[in-house]
Order: C-alpha cells, then structure tokens, then sequence
C-alpha cells in the first residue's frame, strides 16, 4: 500500500519532532514517548503529532506511545539524513565563517566540502579546516565533489548573481540566508532563512507578553486601589 504524500507544513515540523527525540533519546535515556510529550516538546498539540507522524505510517500503541528509536529512524529516513550530502558556502563573512566551522551540519548528514568568496583578502584562508576558493571555481568544484546544496550567505545584492551560479552548476537546493528573494528555475527548491524577520517575529511575541504582563499590573493596582478604599 502506498504512503500518503507528506505535506509541505508536516515536512517543516519534521526537523523539530527530530530534534526533541534525539535530546529524549541521548539526555534522558528515553525509550518511548507519548504524543502529549512531543507535543510539548515541539510546541504543538497532539493532535497535530499524531497526524504528522501517520503520514510516516506510525501510529504508536495506546498505554506506551511511540517508540523513540524507531521515530528517529523514520524520520532520518524520511528527511534523508540517511544520506551524505555535500554542501558548499558561498560568502565568508561572519555568517558564512560560523557555518563553515559549526560541526552539527555533519553529525545531521550534511558535509560541507567547498567555501567560496570574492574578496581577495579571504581567498586562501582556511575557514574551518577548508581553505577560502574564488567563486570562479564554483563549476568545477561543484562537479568534482558532486555538491547538491548551496548555501549564500553573502550581502543582498550579491545573492541572485551567486544563486545563478549554483544554478549553472548544477545545483538542485539552495539555502538563502542573503535577505533578498532569488529567482531559480522550477526544477530548483530554495528554503529563504531571514534572520531579520524571525527576529521581528520574536519582537511581535515579546511586545504582546509585556502588553499583558502590563495590563495585569494595572489590574492589580486597581484592585489594591479599591481594597484600600
């Protein structure tokens, strides 16, 4: 029988069931898991839990919830973390130099092979073990080492010009951290990461919770007014 199609919004909160069974599994030494616990852990409702995780054929067992190395397995399969893919950065600025040297991406599956700038004054450095190529090289590069995702972390203006290189070599998945859309062909899948706007995302919540906070010290201080009256 074959599987529904996963949708794109499950597909987005597969990362975060991962990330909460892996730090059951390797902190506490968890074996099985309710859908209320990872709902509470990935900040949804079980509900939405136990949808997501049907689409990868896993309904878990009434009184004992899901098994969580089998869920690991699943979703690592299902996300293809079971895979090795070689990924390249393009812009060593200061976001580019923390990518390059985090080590989470190779522990997740992803190997970065390949730092591109240029800026002659970089080119040449080593950068978290790799030395700084020219974007020139990008082709070639590309192609000996069979990249298949591209990150641009590079200013605005540079991002669509350095997305058509990717492009032109054969690049298939983008990750733009560059705050500016960039155009690629159908066939391309591009995942926009905007630093700025999740900040004022966070800005949104923040405000609203000192709105209440304020409104609850008000209403405390009436009813004291009214008390001492």
């Amino acid at each position: 029988m074959r599987r529904r199609p996963i949708p794109e919004a499950t597909v987005g909160r597969l990362p975060i069931y991962l990330r909460a069974l892996l730090d059951l599994a390797e902190s506490r030494g968890e074996t099985n898991v309710s859908s209320d616990e990872l709902a509470r852990l990935a900040g949804v409702n079980a509900a939405k839990v136990r949808k997501d995780l049907s689409y990868l054929g896993s309904y878990g067992t009434r009184g004992v919830g899901y098994d969580v190395e089998y869920l690991l397995y699943q979703i690592t399969r299902e996300l293809g973390l079971t895979q090795d893919w070689p990924a390249a950065i393009v812009g060593i600025g200061n976001l580019g130099r923390a990518l390059a040297s985090y080590k989470g991406f190779s522990e997740r599956g992803f190997r970065i092979t390949a730092i591109f700038d240029v800026d002659e004054s970089v080119i040449g450095e080593e950068v978290g073990g790799m030395i700084v190529r020219h974007l020139d090289e990008l082709k070639e590069v590309v192609a000996e080492m069979g990249t298949s995702i591209g990150i641009i972390a590079t200013p605005p203006l540079a991002a669509q010009e350095v997305a058509d290189k990717l492009v032109d070599a054969g690049v298939k998945s983008i990750l733009n951290f560059a705050p500016a859309v960039v155009n690629v062909p159908p066939d391309v899948t591009v995942r926009k990461v905007d630093l700025s706007i999740e900040l004022q995302i966070l800005s949104f919540y923040q405000q609203r919770t000192q709105a209440i906070a304020t409104a609850r010290e008000a209403n405390r201080r009436l009813r004291n007014q009214h008390g001492a009256g």
